[in-house]
């Protein structure tokens, strides 16, 4: 059985999707002007039909963003849906490897997959907004150049004065419509990466049919900077260890336990690193011991094959083996560093 003294779980995998912008981006329109004759008057008439080309790439662009917001939230919130289903019926217990939780887990697979397409969309959608903000400020200096062209009538500069209020503010529009997509764009990007960790783990939890939490890695990331590497494996004698796992049966259920007390560690201590050690009865004669030794390596492999799908990356765990005169069967040991 497995032993801990970290019993409780970890929150629920899949957190709610963040919220995106709700801003419409309308651009205000153009204002018409009549023909003075004038070299300036004519300026005046170059400038205002940019400026509506210009408004109504902006129209197009903010129809396009309110469409692709309205899918990824539909995806979102499908997405939400089926992982919170799935972590209902492994709340209650279920059977390993239950069919109809892999055919939601696959379902859950295509939404976050959609949420990703989306994502492009929007990361295309901001490139051409930025062009469009490039644009609107060569728009915004050659307006106000055209108040210092010589000829003009005040009906001219009447126009100008309309003309340049027009694009100042569809200068600030196309600003905050930049600024409002790529937030969107980063914390879906964001939400994504995280939830493909939380993914992989709730398969992990569909394998044995219990329930987990998030991903370990989600919580091993909230350290600042890369994280660290287990390295060599530590001396750990004198050590409590933080998991005792005995296999003196078959299909020991020690996932839930393991997945407890390595999230709890790491609430704590996000940069924290692992010694795992394959602890093998020290008696029966040298082939025993050895027969004993592989065996116990085995299930050691088995354990960090757990902790990798349910999130915790690799290089935070050191794998060693010892055998141990005070052990019956063979046991595998999780230290904390």
């Amino acid at each position: 059985m497995a032993q801990t003294t970290q019993t409780e779980a970890i929150d629920g995998a899949g957190s709610p999707p963040p919220q995106l912008g709700t801003t419409d981006f309308r651009p205000v329109g153009v204002t018409p002007g009549q023909d003075t004759g004038t070299f300036v008057g004519r300026k005046v008439a170059e400038l205002r039909a940019e400026l509506q080309r210009l408004q109504d790439q902006v129209s197009t662009h903010n129809a396009q963003l309110q469409t692709q917001r309205a899918e990824m939230v539909a995806s979102a919130q499908n997405y939400h849906n089926t992982v919170a289903a799935v972590n209902s019926r492994l709340q209650v217990g279920t059977t390993p490897g239950n069919p109809i939780l892999v055919q939601q887990f696959n379902t859950a697979q295509t939404s976050l997959d959609n949420l990703n397409v989306g994502i492009a969309a929007m990361n295309k959608l901001a490139t051409a907004v930025a062009g469009m903000s490039t644009m609107s400020s060569y728009l915004a200096e050659s307006t106000r150049a055209a108040f210092g062209v010589s000829g003009a009538v005040d009906e001219d500069h009447r126009q100008l004065t309309i003309l340049q209020d027009e694009v100042d503010q569809t200068v600030v529009l196309i600003e905050r419509l930049l600024k409002e997509s790529t937030d969107d764009i980063r914390r879906q990007s964001s939400y994504v990466a995280s939830e493909r960790s939380n993914l992989n783990t709730l398969a992990a939890g569909i394998k044995t049919g219990e329930i987990y939490g998030a991903s370990l890695s989600n919580v091993a990331q909230s350290a600042a900077g890369p994280g660290p590497v287990a390295g060599k494996p530590m001396d750990t004698s004198g050590r409590r260890p933080l998991v005792v796992i005995r296999f003196d049966r078959d299909k020991v259920p020690y996932q839930q336990a393991l997945y407890n007390a390595v999230g709890k560690v790491l609430e704590r201590r996000p940069n924290a690193a692992f010694d795992l050690v394959a602890v093998a009865p020290a008696s029966g004669g040298p082939a025993r011991v050895a027969l004993n030794s592989t065996k116990a390596r085995r299930h050691a492999e088995d354990v960090l094959r757990s902790l990798v799908e349910m999130g915790l990356p690799p290089a935070r765990v050191a794998v060693s083996g010892k055998t141990a005169s005070s052990a019956s069967t063979n046991e595998v040991h999780l230290y904390l560093r």
